[in-house]
């Protein structure tokens, strides 16, 4: 294997000494890339955010959640567990494609931020141009698993690469980026579900708009750490937006994920199983309150280890539409 991969900056080696050995300045403690990997790997998988796990979850999660909610509609079928696996290497592939993208069209931005500088593409471990391949290798590697998908499926995924196109611009000329990241981070409401009927009905659509709901409360949270920083430079966010508010809105956020979640189950399930998934509904609902009274957004530590405890509120819900499923 040569020093570097096509595309890495001539650079690399001296930024990478001058800022941590290249770690990323919010990278998980004792994550895998930082400890395990090939060092000429690891600019390209930090720039997959690979060293950071929370936002695979957090595309991941809305997959599962609505195949698990179908699953308990419907039946369990042989080619579900390939479901599952292959929409977790699909979250992986396209999260990295889209952070990929997100760190190209924000490269002028990022070095100005203090908690974006230490990025790949800012802090020259890798060029624009090698990151562009990069994107490209991970999306056509997640278009292979998409293609084992129903028809109905593929055709949404690949509607799903519009608002993953759209979002890195939204900051620029929108207080509410937040959304557009909704919208291109829950998508998989409706792909789990259309993976398994081949079709979309009320509740995977209520269960998208209520995942929608819930990327605001968690990234806004995420986005008071940048606060600062974003005023400066002209860059937007609801953060700045709702300002000394946010807990406010927040509560209007958290309260529209955990209705639209059981309303979902309810257009979806009945009986034990509608008993069992809004049981995991209501302790869904008890994690966001106890973000909310956690909550500084002063404090930047604090609402990162809170936005990333948004995966175990994920996985709440999901716990409990598993379990209608075998009621």
């Amino acid at each position: 294997m040569t020093d570097h991969f096509p595309g890495a900056s001539p650079d690399t080696e001296t930024a990478v000494s001058a800022s941590n050995d290249g770690r990323v300045a919010d990278a998980t403690a004792r994550n895998w890339v930082d400890r395990f990997t090939p060092r000429p790997l690891r600019p390209w998988l930090r720039l997959s955010r690979a060293d950071r796990p929370a936002g695979t979850w957090l595309l991941l999660l809305p997959c599962w959640q609505s195949l698990a909610l179908a699953i308990a509609a419907t039946d369990w079928r042989i080619d579900d567990f390939w479901l599952f696996l292959a929409m977790g290497l699909g979250a992986f592939l396209m999260r990295g494609a889209g952070c990929t993208w997100n760190d190209i069209t924000d490269r002028n931005i990022d070095g100005s931020v203090e908690r974006t500088r230490s990025r790949p593409i800012p802090s020259g471990q890798v060029t624009a141009w090698g990151a562009a391949v990069w994107m490209v290798a991970q999306a056509l590697a997640a278009l292979v698993i998409l293609l084992t998908f129903n028809d109905f499926a593929i055709t949404l995924g690949i509607v799903a690469l519009l608002p993953v196109a759209i979002y890195p611009f939204m900051k620029r000329v929108t207080y509410w980026p937040q959304i557009f990241l909704g919208l291109a981070f829950n998508w998989g409401a409706l792909m789990g579900w259309a993976a398994h009927t081949g079709g979309l009905s009320a509740a995977p659509v209520i269960l998208y708009l209520a995942g929608i709901a819930w990327t605001l409360h968690y990234d806004t949270i995420y986005a008071h750490q940048d606060k600062e920083d974003d005023a400066l430079i002209g860059v937007k966010s609801t953060a700045l937006l709702f300002g000394g508010r946010t807990r406010r809105y927040l509560v209007g956020f958290a309260a529209l994920a955990a209705l639209g979640a059981g309303l979902a189950a309810v257009l979806a399930l009945s009986g034990p199983s509608l008993a069992v998934a809004l049981a995991g509904v209501a302790a869904y609902g008890a994690h966001l309150a106890w973000q909310l009274w956690r909550l500084d957004i002063d404090d930047v530590e604090t609402c990162l280890k809170l936005f990333r405890r948004n995966r175990d509120t994920g996985l709440i819900l999901l716990a409990g539409f598993l379990a209608a499923g075998f009621v």
